[in-house]
């Protein structure tokens, strides 16, 4: 009997990432492809105002694999991951961003964890992102693992590999920034295998970073109401 292929539905959340965007789904297609894996590719625009939405769909027209979910609106981070995850059809559910900063051929070392895990999450070896937005994150995490004892090295890396019956138990409910602590705060309660692997972070070479000072702020506000809802 002919062994099935891995299925993997790849989830790219995006605003305004037309300069990132094609780059993003060719890099994914290519990695998925060498692996031999079942793929689909699945990019929710949420409200961009460029082009965004016109050249995933011109891949999408060359490649059966990829799909759109546009959002009218900008609906916000956790929205748009919340849109893909219940689109997503395969076995397991990948997401990352759609800014390149990701080497995605690092998803061959998640691959073998997966096996007897329900999610395997990167932590980025060498953060290449500015001072600002590191101390930023230190901060945060260290906050939210004190918290909400979060045992994990990076919370909000963007690089994650997931079972997808894993939401059939999670419910993502927060907002914005908040949903990668929500997700792990949430597999640890309902006592979830998680695995972490060390993964290449790069600098963004296009587009705007869509984190704001504001945004920083909140999250570190919504931590207490995310411990509320966690109880």
């Amino acid at each position: 009997m002919k062994k099935e292929k891995i299925g993997i539905s790849c989830v790219f959340p995006a605003y305004n990432e037309e300069t990132n965007i094609e780059r993003a789904i060719v890099e994914a297609v290519k990695v998925f492809a060498d692996l031999g894996i079942n793929y689909e590719i699945i990019v929710v625009d949420d409200g961009s105002k460029d082009k965004t939405s016109e050249i995933t769909l011109s891949l999408s027209r060359k490649n059966k694999n990829i799909r759109l979910i546009k959002h009218n609106n900008n609906c916000g981070y956790a929205d748009a991951l919340k849109t893909g995850f219940k689109s997503a059809s395969k076995t397991f559910v990948f997401y990352t961003d759609a800014d390149n900063q990701f080497d995605l051929k690092d998803i061959k070392k998640a691959l073998p964890l997966i096996r007897d895990a329900d999610m395997v999450i990167g932590y980025r070896l060498a953060r290449a992102d500015n001072f600002i937005r590191k101390v930023g994150s230190f901060g945060y995490n260290l906050l939210a693992r004190k918290l909400l004892k979060l045992k994990v090295r990076d919370i909000d890396c963007a690089f994650k590999l997931f079972r997808r019956e894993v939401f059939d138990k999670i419910e993502i409910e927060t907002k914005a920034w908040l949903v990668d602590t929500e997700i792990l705060a949430k597999a640890m309660k309902n006592n979830m295998i998680i695995k972490e692997i060390g993964v290449k972070h790069l600098p963004r070479q296009h587009g705007k970073v869509t984190v704001k000072p504001g945004d920083v702020a909140r999250s570190f506000k919504g931590l207490i109401s995310l411990k509320r809802i966690i109880r």
